[in-house]
């Protein structure tokens, strides 16, 4: 998986899109604040696994805390995060399977993005990209060549008994 740049400067304006999905669906979008940490990871842990989860308590860990979330009532929907793996990078970002196609994440991702961009960054890197496309049609983010090798290269990995 490659590394993607963003431009941060002139990114796509999403006012509408959010108040919308406020209208229709009472969808909430915000910065996840310390307090629901540990239902924040918990959730991340259950969805997307535990690499997903140490890094997101590493974005509570930052004041202000690095995470943005969708809520709908009490249900998390999404998260977007930033700064947690290395300065400068966004990510991990998820949502339910279930919400997808509705423009959650794009949401999630612009508003980790103009957060970045507060902290006088012009342009953020977005690691290890899965969905380049997403990314590329929601914020034009450019892949960057020689990418290849990042630094997940030497991730350690948990075990499995089932190849040993």
């Amino acid at each position: 998986m490659k590394d993607m740049l963003v431009r941060l400067i002139g990114l796509p304006t999403i006012s509408e899109v959010e108040k919308t999905l406020f209208k229709k669906e009472k969808i909430v979008f915000r910065r996840a604040i310390a307090p629901e940490k540990h239902l924040v990871s918990e959730w991340v842990l259950d969805q997307f696994g535990e690499y997903w989860k140490s890094e997101v308590e590493i974005a509570f860990s930052r004041q202000p805390v690095s995470c943005w979330i969708a809520q709908r009532g009490n249900d998390i929907l999404g998260f977007a995060c930033y700064e947690t793996t290395a300065r400068n990078f966004f990510g991990p970002t998820g949502t339910l399977e279930s919400e997808r196609g509705k423009g959650i994440g794009k949401i999630l991702l612009i508003k980790a993005l103009e957060s970045m961009r507060e902290m006088g960054y012009a342009y953020a890197i977005i690691g290890g990209v899965g969905p380049a496309e997403f990314y590329q049609k929601a914020v034009e983010a450019k892949v960057i060549e020689g990418s290849e090798t990042s630094i997940y290269e030497n991730l350690i990995r948990k075990n499995d008994p089932k190849k040993s």
